[in-house]
């Protein structure tokens, strides 16, 4: 039942057509369509009719010579084979509109389409269907220019004019493609952003930044703000509408609220590790100069474990202080020096009971350079304490100029424990990432200099080492913290 109404309304609708088209070439007023019958019939007056159209204009009782006037007037879409006018002929088409029909045939021409897989396919307004899983589609028209139109969810639509002829078919070859995406960021002004390790300004005064025409999918965003935590992660990219980003960075400087000392955020990076380049005072374990990743940010502490923070570890997890105090401290008092008279394993287990570790030899010495590749991050005098300047005694943490990265007495003051064993040669065979030192070994690493030394020794890239129970009123550390949460 459903069927033969929506035939009817075909029907209905091609009859209101044709009558108000003769009455208007009699010089009668045409009468407006009934209301739905075009939509009900999917054509437009201009649209050519194709071959159901037809069957269901001469099986609906519509005379042949009001269906030849729509043929000669709008055309068809389909070439006229054997078959079809056998059909229209058992459906009572006579001779007259068979001919009308083969006429119209001969003013058509073919038309394929490659393009993307499913897209819809519109000519001169009207949908001719969609591409096959293949992208190809081929269809039948008029003589003459049309405009072609191809549309498919996610992808920018194409136009152009194409004109039909006798003969081969045309060819448009159309691979829709992907509609952009944007993304606006929100953040810190004046803070860095990176897409995929690729620069893309840096946030304006209100605080905003839009990346404009970015594929869709997935995509790493930075974004980076001197005195700030880095923040990185994935965003998807939506085609054809705006993402919005909101970034809060976090400060690089934060306490550790285990030993209340401040830690400095390091981001992962690259180095050169070993003897700097114009450095005439290096020795052969700082050598060869080799690059170095370091895959993973981290944190470290800002000064040495100072006395105070390590007379709270020795109330807190019942350990005890150095069984010797320097001279100048014989009480343990002067709680902002740094904690000195520490074997390897005492500073190893503060490191543990705060909630982190002793740094990599690499790691010290990517954060003690500071990103400068010279021998030191500054004028000595004013970075550090050492045998010229320091009266033959450390001094409070803190006390002189930090580096780029605000780390202070990365150099001077106390020699500093790290994590690795000492191996002369290491760096001749040593990893290119994350280098975690050798595997045995019978002494530890010191780091940066102190107070006692000469200046020659006061270098990012100077090694030191010495039996990891040894202890001495210049030797002291500083840890890696590793809290749960940046």
């Amino acid at each position: 039942m459903k069927l033969r109404l929506i035939r009817f309304a075909i029907v209905a609708g091609l009859l209101v057509w044709s009558q108000n088209a003769a009455a208007t070439a009699r010089g009668v007023p045409e009468h407006p369509p009934q209301e739905g019958a075009s939509q009900a019939g999917g054509t437009e007056r201009n649209e050519p009719l194709n071959k159901q159209q037809l069957l269901e204009l001469i099986t609906g009782g519509v005379p042949n010579e009001r269906v030849e006037e729509l043929v000669r007037n709008r055309g068809i879409d389909f070439e006229v084979d054997g078959d079809y006018v056998r059909t229209l002929q058992k459906a009572g088409a006579n001779n007259a509109l068979i001919t009308e029909l083969r006429q119209a045939s001969v003013t058509l021409g073919g038309l394929l389409i490659e393009t993307s897989p499913n897209a819809q396919i519109y000519l001169d307004g009207t949908l001719k269907g969609e591409a096959d899983a293949q992208g190809v589609m081929t269809l039948r028209a008029k003589l003459g220019p049309h405009n072609l139109k191809l549309s498919l969810a996610g992808t920018q639509d194409f136009e152009q004019t194409v004109t039909i002829a006798k003969g081969a078919p045309a060819r448009v070859v159309a691979k829709l493609t992907d509609l952009t995406g944007s993304v606006r960021v929100q953040a810190l002004a004046g803070a860095a952003v990176w897409l995929d390790d690729s620069s893309r300004g840096t946030i304006d005064s209100t605080g905003v930044l839009l990346l404009s025409d970015l594929a869709p999918g997935t995509h790493s965003l930075r974004v980076t703000a001197k005195g700030k935590v880095d923040d990185s992660h994935s965003i998807t990219v939506t085609a054809g509408a705006e993402t919005p980003v909101q970034v809060t960075l976090a400060d690089s400087v934060r306490p550790n609220p285990q030993d209340t000392l401040p830690y400095v955020w390091i981001a992962a990076g690259q180095f050169q590790m070993g003897c700097s380049l114009g450095d005439s005072n290096c020795t052969a374990p700082e050598n060869p100069p080799h690059s170095v990743t370091i895959s993973k940010a981290f944190w470290i502490g800002q000064t040495e474990v100072t006395v105070g923070a390590y007379k709270h570890y020795a109330d807190s997890a019942k350990a005890s202080m150095p069984p010797v105090a320097p001279k100048q401290d014989r009480g343990w008092k002067k709680v902002a020096y740094p904690i000195v008279d520490i074997t390897w394993d005492e500073a190893r287990q503060y490191c543990a009971w705060a909630g982190g570790r002793l740094p990599t030899e690499a790691e010290w010495e990517y954060a003690a350079r500071g990103g400068s590749t010279q021998a030191r991050y500054g004028d000595l005098n004013t970075i550090a304490w050492f045998k010229d300047n320091a009266g033959s005694q450390t001094h409070a943490v803190g006390g002189k100029q930090p580096n780029a990265y605000g780390l202070f007495d990365m150099l001077g003051n106390v020699w500093e424990w790290v994590n690795d064993w000492y191996d002369p040669v290491y760096y001749a065979s040593s990893p290119a990432q994350d280098p975690p030192g050798p595997a045995i070994g019978t002494e530890r690493v010191l780091r940066g200099g102190s107070w006692i030394v000469d200046p020659k020794l006061l270098r990012a890239s100077d090694r030191y080492s010495i039996k990891p129970d040894a202890r001495s009123d210049y030797f002291g550390f500083r840890c890696v913290w590793e809290p749960k949460a940046p």
